[in-house]
């Protein structure tokens, strides 16, 4: 009966392990951008992790920065693309359950512009009185670490601006400055420099005024319990990203990276304690 038992057991445990094997690997990203450039910047980087792990990836494409979180921890995604003060929300939530796994070079030092349209505004204080946008509630580049800087700057957002707002997204900030619905905005300087080099936005016109001092941001993440040989398999392919392959090159301008690197959990503590200092994650 033991026996019998310990067998039923086994077969429960290889039957799991199989199924995982044999699933899509479900990805997503934070809605940083709109819903078609994201999956634009992901279809060669899905193609280039199916050789590499020999599963089905699979774009699944979320509605907005909470759903990215939620995902992740109730085993509806496997992995995503999370800003650091996202990945710090799916830590707090799921008590720990989650690891970063690589991120950008550029990650390492990351950065927020301040952008305006107003002859005015020439540094942060004189954002008193007026009105600002910034990307989502959720956003690192776009909420947190901005929210953080004017803070420190003894400006805040919620009593010393007239309005504030929430785009949902670092393009949809650009156009609302870019359009006069506010007097300025906070984005992530990658957006930025993209948009200005696609010629999307008027540099004449929207200026940068106020660029943040680097702090760590974005990171590919996965549930603690995934395999270990998929992890690595994963954790491999990023890493062997060559910008000298035409595949590499591809997938890296796409990612807006020079390479990926390792990372790991304690990169995040400064992002935790900004969104504990600013009221963003309970303490």
């Amino acid at each position: 009966m033991k026996f019998t038992s310990l067998l039923a057991a086994a077969g429960i445990l290889l039957a799991s392990s199989t199924a995982f094997a044999q699933q899509v690997l479900r990805v997503s990203a934070i809605p940083d951008e709109a819903p078609t450039e994201l999956q634009r910047k992901f279809k060669p980087l899905g193609e280039y992790l199916e050789k590499k792990t020999g599963m089905k990836v699979e774009f699944t494409p979320v509605t907005d920065y909470a759903a990215s979180v939620e995902g992740l921890i109730n085993h509806k995604l496997d992995m995503v693309w999370f800003g650091g003060f996202t990945f710090i929300q799916a830590k707090d939530r799921s008590k720990g359950q989650v690891v970063p796994l690589v991120q950008r070079v550029e990650d390492e030092k990351f950065r927020s512009v301040f952008i305006t349209t107003s002859p005015a505004i020439q540094k942060l204080e004189d954002l008193k009185g007026k009105t600002l946008s910034f990307g989502s509630e959720s956003s690192t580049s776009g909420h947190l670490m901005p929210r953080s800087f004017l803070l420190a700057a003894k400006v805040d957002p919620d009593s010393d601006l007239k309005r504030i707002a929430f785009s949902g997204a670092h393009d949809a900030t650009v156009a609302a400055v870019a359009g006069g619905k506010v007097d300025a905005g906070a984005l992530n300087i990658s957006v930025w420099e993209k948009l200005v080099g696609e010629k999307k936005v008027d540099a004449a016109k929207v200026r940068v005024f106020y660029t943040t001092p680097p702090y760590y941001d974005y990171n590919w993440t996965v549930r603690a319990d995934m395999p270990a040989d998929l992890k690595k398999k994963i954790t491999d392919a990023f890493l062997s990203l060559d910008p000298n392959t035409p595949e590499g090159k591809q997938i890296l301008e796409l990612q807006r990276a020079t390479r990926f690197i390792p990372t790991r959990v304690e990169n995040y503590n400064a992002i935790e304690a900004a969104a504990k200092n600013a009221g963003l994650l309970k303490k």
